[in-house]
């Protein structure tokens, strides 16, 4: 009986030249080994031959010492036993496949016990063994440096370009607004915004700012620079790196988990993703930089592990450099060091040991540093959002915190879903074949109503740092426009709640419009073919939300500070309403329902604030809208797009509760041909040629005989090929109907028999096996735990099928009443 047959997936739309992926020619490196099939990341052209991730195979077998003709027994020649001599490719994988984590993590301890063994017999040798057992930590040092000095550059470049298209500084044209002002003489504290060396464009073309004609032209070039910026980050990303698109969490997730996806963080894609993300944020679209970040940070930590043969040769300790660099990612996004190591330990780390979490905690670290030496703010202060609110928080306000946390949940559940359903019509409609089209349109929709509004004009960063402000004596913000009340100036700057003047009655219009916008657009701009994060615009609905329930509370505190709710804790005159907490409490409860993060979120929100003393408003705020969204939908934004790309992602979070059996689920099932299988000292070249060649299996059991199907290993196709490819070359006199053993001896052969091949060396003498009634929930957390690909059923000691990762996946789909095809990467 087969196992696991994968179809060749058809060409998705590209044009790519993929000859030879499901080839089925046995000399073919790129036949269709992969026990994964082909993906298509959001719908973009992929080059295969991008290598950028893992180093190519070095397959010049002429520099190594050649199996020539010994004088063995029977006049056969030497054999090649690969225990003796490794193959160059053995033990690598294929694109699109995932690792196998038992085999890479035994091959790191026989490394490590080499090393250890080696340093006891000289002195060059201990210095070898201290050498790697420092690079770790040097190549987090370098982690930390490099992701720092990029983000910088990108938080420097975003706010400098976002700039641009308002004006243009006469003193220097790379100098932003808020800079150029600083160096201003005649720039005055109430109109520290407004200075002669900044000139708007209306100014620069028809000499004035005032007038509606001015006012046209502003608009004007508002939109054409939005445009353009996004128009040379969509060309560019789909010129030069499909990948480059999105917010790379999803496949970050995926790829942490042991799938390899190569070229995802290579260097064209970090070069063209920190380009993109500049211009992508620049042009006023509804998204942030802070998700991508993670994926820039990874694309280095990558493209570092080349500089160590420790990480460049071992997929599982490259997966730890990765789970760190994502810590480093959320580390320079945020200016929260301790916040990024747990959102990589929540939320996209697969395997994260005791000393992964040290390392991350250094590389981020040195990450945060890097970018507070740059001060990319201009403040000298890491966190993006500084708060200072002078008044405490009372026991009664946790009823709104938490309406905001039950805000945050329905916001968060209707986003995944409206978002979900947009994209996947983007993926089977002809929307998605002009994804330059679709992003010019929605950028000219963003800019055409965004101008209008203030509140949407500037960009995201800037407004959730206004609705977080607490209006003070010397705020000149319109949010702060309060009736004029006789002020006593107190020690502190705390104002006391005070009526709201006609500014802030039209600012709560214009908040109120820019909310339902933010709402809308974020759906559709997420998932662009453009470097598009999430964070920041999920926190801006929540802030603006946040901002108009505090300003309805200090006015309702005012106007009735007699009610039993404020009677007791808010006197006349009292500071008790701080609407810029609402806000921080607004912002967190809507990352919380969209992302499901809960522990993380609370770290990231105090650190980026600096409101320590506001974590409990925040703990319940997160947890109600988690509650609330998983009660609507349990995937969070980045599992739904997990699931809709159809990557092979177990999911931690997602308990399997069915009462199946390892022998409902396995390959082959009762109407299927017998099991593929090879025995271990029965077969020759040919035979096992043509079974690869007639089969696109990842990996073929190994059996003592047809007859008795006992096992004895599993060896992958990869290896097969390679093995027998290799002494082909480099073994005289293999012919094909040379006999291939697996056993620990060579029986004596045949005079005039040609020579054997042994190829035990390349076979796993331990595979993970199960009997046929393990319950599958078990079977389910060994492949989670294990991060196995495949794992054989037995009965009695006897062969009876393979489960692989996909067909776990299917079965899981099937029990939730999903499309069990779904499983095959969309």
């Amino acid at each position: 009986m087969e196992f696991w047959t994968f179809p060749c997936p058809p060409h998705s739309g590209g044009k790519m030249d993929n000859t030879g992926y499901c080839s089925e020619s046995f000399n073919s490196l790129q036949s269709g080994t992969s026990d994964e099939d082909m993906v298509e990341i959001a719908g973009a052209t992929l080059d295969f031959s991008s290598t950028d991730d893992v180093p190519p195979l070095d397959r010049d077998y002429g520099s190594g010492g050649s199996y020539g003709a010994g004088d063995g027994s029977n006049g056969v020649p030497k054999l090649m036993d690969l225990l003796d001599e490794p193959v160059p490719g053995v033990g690598t994988y294929e694109d699109f496949n995932t690792i196998d984590w038992v085999r890479e993590k035994s091959k790191d301890r026989d490394r490590h016990r080499e090393i250890a063994t080696k340093s006891k017999e000289s002195a060059l040798a201990l210095m070898k063994s201290i050498s790697d057992a420092f690079s770790g930590w040097l190549l987090m040092l370098l982690v930390g440096l490099m992701s720092g000095a990029l983000a910088g550059g990108i938080d420097i470049s975003a706010h400098w370009m976002t700039d641009l298209k308002e004006g243009v500084c006469l003193n220097g044209f790379w100098f932003n607004h808020e800079h150029c002002c600083w160096n201003s003489n005649e720039t005055t504290f109430q109109e520290r915004d407004k200075c002669p060396n900044w000139k708007s464009w209306a100014e620069l073309i028809v000499g004035t700012n005032e007038g509606p004609f001015a006012y046209i032209m502003n608009y004007l070039m508002y939109v054409c620079w939005a445009l353009l910026f996004s128009f040379l980050a969509v060309s560019l990303v789909r010129a030069f790196a499909p990948y480059a698109c999105g917010s790379g969490i999803p496949e970050i997730k995926t790829i942490l988990s042991g799938f390899i996806i190569r070229g995802y963080l290579g260097k064209w894609t970090l070069m063209i993703k920190t380009i993109t993300l500049v211009l992508a944020v620049s042009s006023g679209l509804s998204l942030g930089k802070e998700g991508p970040l993670v994926h820039v940070a990874c694309c280095c930590g990558n493209i570092l592990c080349h500089l160590f043969t420790k990480y460049r040769k071992n997929e599982a300790k490259r997966r730890e450099v990765l789970s760190a660099a994502a810590a480093v990612g959320v580390s320079v996004a945020f200016g929260a060091p301790i916040g990024g190591v747990l959102f990589s330990l929540e939320e996209v780390s697969y395997y994260f040991p005791l000393k992964t979490l040290w390392r991350s905690f250094f590389a981020a670290l040195v990450a945060a540093f890097t970018l507070r030496s740059i001060n990319p703010f201009g403040n000298s202060r890491l966190v993006l959002f500084y708060v200072e609110f002078h008044s405490p928080w009372h026991l009664l306000e946790l009823i709104p915190f938490v309406l905001l946390g039950i805000f945050g949940g329905i916001w968060g559940a209707f986003f995944i879903r409206a978002n979900i359903a947009w994209c996947r019509r983007r993926k089977t409609t002809r929307l998605g074949h002009y994804p330059v089209l679709e992003v010019l349109f929605v950028t000219a929709v963003t800019a055409l109503l965004a101008f209008p509004n203030s509140y949407t004009r500037m960009s995201t960063s800037e407004l959730i740092s206004e609705l977080f402000n607490d209006c003070g004596l010397l705020d000149s913000s319109q949010l702060c426009n309060y009736a004029n009340v006789s002020v006593t100036k107190s020690s502190s700057d705390a104002l006391p709640d005070r009526p709201a003047g006609q500014d802030v009655y039209t600012a709560m219009w214009q908040l109120s419009l820019a909310l339902v916008f933010k709402m809308l657009i974020t759906v559709v701009t997420f998932g662009m073919k453009v470097p598009s994060g999430l964070f920041i615009p999920s926190m801006a609905v929540g802030a603006i939300a946040g901002r108009l329930l505090g300003v309805g509370m200090e006015q309702l505190a005012y106007y009735h500070h007699d009610w039993v709710i404020f009677r007791g804790w808010c006197s006349p005159g009292a500071d008790c309403i701080t609407p810029g907490l609402y806000a921080m409490v607004g912002a967190t409860a809507c990352l919380g329902g969209v992302t499901r993060m809960t522990v993380s979120l609370v770290v990231i929100m105090f650190e980026l604030t600096g409101g320590l003393e506001y974590i409990v408003p925040l703990m319940a705020a997160t947890m109600t809208s988690k509650w609330v969204a998983d009660a609507l939908g349990r995937e969070g934004i980045y599992e739904a797009h997990i699931r809709l790309n159809g990557y092979p992602f177990l999911e931690s979070k997602e308990e399997f509760s069915h009462k199946t059996l390892a022998m409902d689920v396995m390959r082959p099932r009762r109407s299927d041909p017998p099991l593929s299988v090879i025995t271990q000292d029965g077969m020759s070249v040919e035979e096992v040629e043509s079974l690869i060649a007639e089969t696109s299996y990842s990996g073929f059991p190994v059996v003592v005989s047809h007859e008795s199907q006992r096992l004895v290993g599993f060896v992958q196709r990869r290896d097969l090929v390679i093995s027998i490819e290799n002494a082909r070359q480099r073994q005289e006199g293999v012919v094909s109907a040379s006999r291939i053993f697996f056993t620990e001896y060579t029986p004596p052969q045949p005079p005039n028999s040609p020579p054997p091949l042994k190829l035990r060396g390349i076979m796993d003498l331990s595979p993970f096996t199960v009997t046929d009634h393990t319950a599958m929930d078990i079977v389910v957390d060994i492949f989670r735990k294990l991060g196995l690909r495949q794992c054989l059923v037995t009965h009695n000691g006897r062969l009876l099928g393979i489960i692989t990762k996909k067909d776990i996946l299917k079965h899981m789909a099937q029990m939730a009443n999903r499309d069990p095809d779904s499983i095959l990467f969309n």
